[in-house]
């Protein structure tokens, strides 16, 4: 089976590190990935190909627009690809209606400079199937494919069982491990999830350990938000200096994993706008791949249903610095709910199960047929 993907792949930002899980895998599978486009330097493991006419499945990734190829190779794709052969993985809700949660959105015509009606058109005229990657899609002509998946086999350090990780997690060589809390992500609607997170640490700081924060418009509000007055980039540098977080720029995506085992614990952060439609991201699963341990800031119902009943044990409550040393105090139970939550990924969320469901959607004669 040959499958392209097609969207902007970069080696610092969104979804590349799960595109290379796509070809990895599906290589090993016995399918042919490739990403349509150019052969980059930069990502050497990606197979490029502008041949799309043998292709069983094209895949549009599609968050921002210079997702969607330009033309004249989009028109190409288009006449030598049946409508059916093509879908669309809208991973940011731009199908939907507008949704607004707080200063978070899925359409700003400021922004980008295309309002919803613009997306509906865009991805009909791509392909017959729309999927977005939550299980409970809010339009009836939008399927639930979630994409982004889970690899045991890139599990950082998986140890002999609970007990062997907890000693690791708790050795005092604090050169292997020099933080309490390393979050890697941009500053793009997250900031108010942020600074609760940060007010939490407050008080249990000088036990967790130092707080590492990498990612894009951390130290200081870019100066694009406040020409374009785009609210939900913010930041406070007099509370990250008071509280001696270490602010790093963005990383690659494959400096992820290592950087989050340098820390004990990992937030995943979801934007409200994700927590709405319940999309799940690449950092979703990755995070379980790193030898430290995630904490959950979604709803609960949304944990038990994406992670299993054990990930519940990784949710904080109101105070989250409580929370993290009562994980401290517990590192068997703790590393117990860890090692039971990647278990169940790799049962419901490998990248080999997600490879499945695109051969499924590859033989299927009928699209999800999506109206504008």
């Amino acid at each position: 089976m040959k499958i392209v993907l097609t969207g902007s792949f970069d080696p610092w930002t969104r979804s590349i590190a799960t595109v290379h899980r796509y070809v990895r895998w599906g290589q090993k599978l016995g399918h042919k990935f490739a990403v349509y486009g150019q052969a980059s330097p930069e990502l050497p493991e990606l197979p490029a190909t502008l041949d799309v006419s043998d292709a069983d499945l094209v895949v549009f990734i599609i968050q921002v627009p210079h997702d969607i190829p330009g033309m004249p190779g989009l028109a190409r794709m288009i006449d030598r690809v049946p409508r059916k052969k093509r879908i669309v993985l809208d991973l940011w809700g731009r199908f939907n209606e507008t949704v607004r949660v707080d200063h978070d959105f899925n359409h700003l015509e400021k922004f980008d400079g295309h309002p919803d009606w613009e997306w509906k058109q865009a991805m009909t005229a791509l392909a017959g199937t729309i999927l977005q990657p939550t299980l409970k899609p809010k339009r009836a002509d939008v399927g639930s494919f979630l994409f982004h998946g889970f690899d045991p086999e890139e599990v950082d350090n998986p140890y002999g069982g609970a007990k062997e990780a907890a000693a690791a997690w708790l050795a005092p060589n604090r050169g292997a491990r020099p933080y309490g809390v390393v979050y890697v992500g941009s500053n793009w609607q997250r900031w108010s999830q942020m600074k609760a997170l940060l007010e939490g640490y407050r008080k249990s700081a000088e036990r967790i350990g130092q707080f590492c924060l990498a990612g894009w418009d951390w130290a200081e509000r870019p100066a694009w938000a406040r020409e374009m007055g785009i609210a939900g980039v913010d930041t406070d540098s007099e509370l990250l200096a008071d509280l001696r977080v270490e602010v790093r720029m963005g990383i690659r995506f494959d400096r992820v994993v290592p950087l989050l085992a340098q820390g004990r614990f990992a937030p995943v952060l979801h934007r409200p706008l994700f927590n709405e439609l319940g999309l799940v991201t690449n950092r979703t699963f990755e995070t379980f791949q790193a030898d430290c341990v995630p904490v959950l800031l979604q709803p609960r119902d949304f944990v038990e249903s994406i992670y299993g009943p054990a990930a519940l044990r990784l949710v904080p409550g109101k105070n989250v610095g409580e929370h993290l040393e009562n994980l401290l105090d517990d590192p068997l139970g703790t590393w117990e709910a860890v090692h039971e939550t990647r278990a169940h990924l790799a049962q419901h969320h490998s990248i080999t199960g997600r490879i499945s469901q695109l051969e499924e959607l590859a033989s299927t004669a009928e699209p999800i047929v999506a109206v504008s």
